[in-house]
């Protein structure tokens, strides 16, 4: 009877009614003749997204839904296989299941592409207009090495701007609004994979924002990146400017990927120059928690430097920042990034001869270092460079069709 009352009445009086007793089909008169019950209709806020969703949980909403288990795994199937973006798309599903998914709020959770830009060296930018329409940024660096080898590293963004403003980096100057729900993070990588035809290789959370602020939809991402898309742990790079108490909670999960600490300084001081949270996460305390977390996991923590002529590229500051490391870790890995120009920016881009000074004073002390190959610097897609007018405002005027990929 709560299934009759529940909408469905109609239906199953139907197919019961050689088996029902004269008392039941009275009750299912009855309720035939009754107001049909209203399902609520969920707000957009409430909306739920099947991009995510791991395959037990999957196969767990099927049956919710009164569906055989097996319909869940045709479910995982469409969404991270046949990479269907709308429900109605789902035509291996029963079409009673797919309605009864759409009217309880449920959606894929993929966003259109707002713009695509393509730089001189085949890295792609793409523009994601989010169901509020604000819009976050992705980048697709495609690499194809001496022997053949091609790899895709896909740049995903965790929030909407990024609220803790270094004084080098543009998405901060941007402004801020929001963290990313799990699905707004996996999409990046889908629609990268779209763009390019081919598998992403390689995912690093170096977008806009900062992941530890959204540690539990970064972790649901990562989750599902790796076990429903099918991207190795060890692929995948964590990046963090340093949250008090999250690297410790971060270390608790015991991932195989990277934690990649933005250092971009020596010592406190011209840390807090750059990067204003510093005063509340002192160096001492942010290389201690380094020096835990390799201890709790065994992943050697790598450590990022942008070098800003004039502010942090000397090459006394390469001797401190390596006394640095030494005190606190083993096998420190250090990856240099010269600045990536910004608007609205002071700081300079150092010389080639400084940066490959800075590089061999490291070497010296012993500590192993790369420079990292500036990519999608003519799209505004490189390091740093991530910002857009919509990540604070939404942007008003909606496209009715998705954007084609266009060159810088």
């Amino acid at each position: 009877m709560a299934l009759l009352q529940q909408g469905c009445s109609a239906s199953i009086a139907r197919s019961l009614r050689p088996h029902i007793s004269m008392a039941a089909a009275a009750a299912a008169a009855a309720a035939i003749a009754s107001p049909p019950m209203v399902v609520p209709r969920l707000r957009k806020t409430d909306a739920r997204f099947l991009i995510g969703m791991s395959e037990s949980e999957l196969r767990q909403l099927a049956l919710d839904y009164g569906q055989k288990s097996y319909r869940g795994k045709q479910l995982h199937d469409l969404l991270y296989k046949t990479r269907a973006k709308e429900i109605q798309d789902f035509s291996h599903l029963p079409q009673v299941f797919r309605e009864e998914l759409r009217e309880a709020g449920w959606r894929v959770g993929r966003s259109p592409i707002h713009r695509a830009v393509t730089a001189s060296d085949g890295t792609v930018k793409i523009l994601i207009r989010l169901e509020d329409n604000r819009l976050i940024e992705a980048v697709g660096i495609p690499v194809e090495d001496d022997k053949g080898s091609f790899r895709l590293t896909a740049c995903v963004s965790s929030q909407v701007g990024c609220p803790l403003r270094c004084s080098f980096c543009a998405t901060g100057k941007g402004g801020y609004s929001r963290n990313l729900l799990r699905h707004e993070i996996v999409e990046q990588v889908m629609a990268i994979e779209e763009i390019f035809k081919h598998r992403v290789t390689n995912v690093v959370f170096m977008g806009m924002g900062e992941p530890m602020l959204n540690l539990k939809s970064v972790l649901e991402a990562h989750r599902c990146l790796n076990k429903d898309i099918q991207i190795g742990q060890r692929m995948m790079t964590i990046s963090t400017v340093g949250v008090p108490n999250t690297i410790k909670m971060l270390a608790s999960h015991k991932l195989q990927s990277t934690l990649a600490v933005s250092l971009h300084a020596p010592n406190q001081k011209i840390r807090e120059e750059i990067i204003p949270s510093a005063k509340s996460y002192p160096l001492d305390a942010l290389m201690h928690d380094c020096k835990e977390y390799f201890q709790e996991t065994g992943r050697r923590v790598s450590f990022e430097y942008t070098l800003l002529a004039g502010t942090n590229d000397a090459v006394e500051h390469a001797v401190e920042l390596a006394e640095l490391l030494h005190c606190y870790s083993r096998g420190s890995h250090v990856n240099l990034i010269p600045f990536n120009p910004i608007d609205g920016s002071e700081y300079r881009r150092p010389y080639k001869k400084a940066v490959l000074a800075f590089a061999a004073a490291l070497e010296d002390k012993k500590i192993t270092v790369s420079v990292r190959q500036t990519r999608g610097l003519d799209a505004s897609a490189a390091c740093g460079q991530l910002r857009n007018d919509f990540q604070k405002s939404p942007l008003l005027e909606v496209p009715t069709t998705e954007s084609q990929i266009s060159p810088v």
